[in-house]
């Protein structure tokens, strides 16, 4: 009930606490089961609270994505892995997914050339800046890096793009990044770059002049990890479905997200495992 009070030091408790918390409510089986064999009334009763806090954070989220009403855009956000033995086939899984707009990280130049083609049939629309990319069935204009690079960073490094989608519906920023990853270890979370990168791409989400905005990415975080507060703080996120993602194998986390200014995500799921690591998320955006 009370997270947002765990403090985020020493080793970023609270956000490490944030990108688990929906499988908190897993403490609850456990009790009910001792409840249970115990016969103890009081114990029951007392599981109502948790059961009850549990289904204020995210009960919304367990209706299908389909629940989320009508939608005038699908997405899809993937992070295809560099070392993705099959990009030519993740591609056209992709691309059978219906979507009007895919965006992709850790492209990389040899499995480039792979994604242009299998695309370019349904997404005759493209840009790709460093190794995140968009395609669209729509035309994009305006296409420019985004620079989100963290300060520590000496390296080339460059993950994140803003386009212009020309829609049926009008014009749609469209912003693609790939933000730093986060490790746990012994001491907790190392999330500074993560953190660091977010507030850069908070800030050119903020001064964006177009008012329809779709962010999609992986950003190596959850929705409720504090860590992301300036893109949770400025966009809407998902109002149905958990869409675990990461990792592919077995999925404990939601890190690749779609958030939206002046639209609403209705609805998020998974789609079939690719040859990488996370699994690709859609989601279903009415503008407004």
């Amino acid at each position: 009930m009370f997270y947002r009070a765990v403090p985020n030091t020493p080793g970023r408790v609270g956000s490490v606490l944030e990108s688990f918390l929906p499988w908190l409510g897993l403490a609850v089986v456990p009790l009910l089961l001792y409840g249970l064999l115990r016969r103890a009334p009081a114990t029951l009763v007392a599981l109502l609270l948790p059961v009850a806090v549990w289904t204020h954070l995210f009960g919304g989220l367990l209706p299908p994505p389909e629940a989320a009403g009508p939608h005038d855009l699908v997405i899809v956000q993937h992070n295809v892995a560099d070392d993705n033995p099959d990009p030519a086939g993740t591609a056209r899984a992709l691309a059978g997914s219906g979507a009007d707009l895919i965006a992709l990280e850790e492209l990389v130049p040899d499995t480039l050339p792979a994604y242009e083609r299998a695309l370019a049939a349904r997404y005759p629309h493209h840009v790709v800046r460093g190794t995140v990319g968009l395609w669209s069935r729509h035309p994009l204009s305006g296409a420019r890096t985004l620079d989100i690079k963290p300060a520590r960073l000496t390296e080339p490094w460059s993950r994140g793009l803003r386009a212009v989608a020309a829609t049926p519906h009008g014009e749609v920023a469209v912003y693609v990044a790939h933000l730093p990853s986060v490790r746990i270890v012994p001491r907790g979370m190392t999330s500074a770059g993560r953190d660091e990168s977010a507030v850069l791409l908070g800030r050119a989400v903020a001064d964006e002049p177009l008012d329809r905005v779709i962010l999609m990415g992986d950003l190596n975080g959850t929705v409720d990890d504090r860590g992301l507060a300036p893109l949770t703080s400025r966009l809407e996120v998902p109002r149905r479905g958990f869409a675990f993602s990461f990792p592919a194998g077995l999925p404990l986390v939601r890190i690749d997200q779609v958030m939206a200014r002046s639209a609403t995500v209705g609805g998020i799921d998974t789609l079939p495992a690719t040859g990488s690591d996370h699994l690709p998320v859609r989601a279903r955006i009415a503008l407004g």
